[in-house]
């Protein structure tokens, strides 16, 4: 009966030996994907930030471009409105001119 005993107290101690190094690997496993997840996750959110500065440097660019644009549109107005200032004005120096020259 003693051997029946002891055989069955050494099968739990194998058996035990045995849960341990499976749960021990399960863990280490877990730890791994833990892991690896995390990387990924930090990966992820840096190509999301490189985005992020490529789309505000697009944004701005246009921004400049329009801006430009809008210099540009405003100086060629100013421009064509001083021209037509200067040809209004000439021609009212000449209405006067031509008035003088009929007085006399």
């Amino acid at each position: 009966m003693k051997k029946v005993f002891l055989s069955i107290a050494a099968i739990a101690m194998v058996f035990s030996v045995y849960s341990c190094r499976e749960t021990e690997k399960k863990a280490e496993d877990a730890a791994n994907a833990v892991e690896e997840a995390a990387s990924e996750a930090v990966e992820e959110a840096g190509d999301a930030l490189e985005e992020a500065g490529d789309a505000v440097k697009e944004a701005g660019e246009e921004v400049m471009e329009k801006a430009g644009d809008a210099v540009k549109d405003a100086t060629d107005d100013a421009k064509k409105a001083a021209g037509d200032a200067m040809e209004k004005a000439g021609d009212k120096l000449k209405e006067g001119s031509d008035a003088l020259k009929t007085d006399h």
